[in-house]
């Protein structure tokens, strides 16, 4: 069965986002969106960088931000959200450009802006292809239960084999997008 939203989910570091960029790289057509990056000093993890498809970035999070809004270490930047990651989401056709959201997690649902545009953004003619966490808070697992999204598993042994038949999942009005 066709479905026009795809959603990876898994375990930290599984290779949902990897998945996806091999997915961008296939798509012939428009894509807007972003991607959510760790932020490395001295090999180690410090925060969340956002960057969009058109090259705009941000940080969404960083051990060193006194935001209150918090999850474990990381202070989250709801600002640089609404400022950068949310208008990637927000198609400027109304069907044939693919929507990049990477990732729906509980930084990002901090942001009352972002969980009303991903649920337009879900409701559009748009595809939407995305990473999604494998616990979250209600509107999580809200997401995840739609009719119209389709909820894959990532793991090692799956995720190669991923981009190209994910792809053919995608209905559009001309078939299903074709690997490049």
């Amino acid at each position: 069965m066709k479905t026009k939203n795809i959603l990876l989910t898994g375990p930290p570091r599984c290779g949902k986002s990897t998945v996806i960029e091999k997915m961008v790289k296939q798509i012939q057509g428009p894509v807007i969106g972003f991607f959510t990056r760790e932020i490395k000093e001295k090999g180690r993890r410090v925060g969340f960088a956002i960057i969009t498809l058109d090259g705009k970035e941000g940080i969404l999070a960083h051990e060193e931000s006194k935001s209150p809004r918090r999850v474990g270490k990381y202070g989250v930047n709801i600002d640089e959200l609404d400022r950068i990651a949310v208008p990637s989401m927000i198609p400027r056709t109304a069907d044939q450009m693919v929507i990049i959201i990477d990732e729906i997690g509980k930084m990002e649902c901090f942001s009352p802006l972002f969980r009303e545009t991903l649920t337009q953004t879900l409701d559009s003619a748009n595809p939407v292809i995305g990473s999604i966490a494998q616990r979250g808070n209600p509107f999580i697992e809200k997401i995840k239960v739609r009719k119209d999204v389709l909820l894959v598993s990532v793991s090692e042994k799956n995720r190669d084999s991923l981009p190209s038949s994910l792809l053919e999942q995608i209905p559009t009005s001309t078939g299903t997008l074709k690997p490049a």
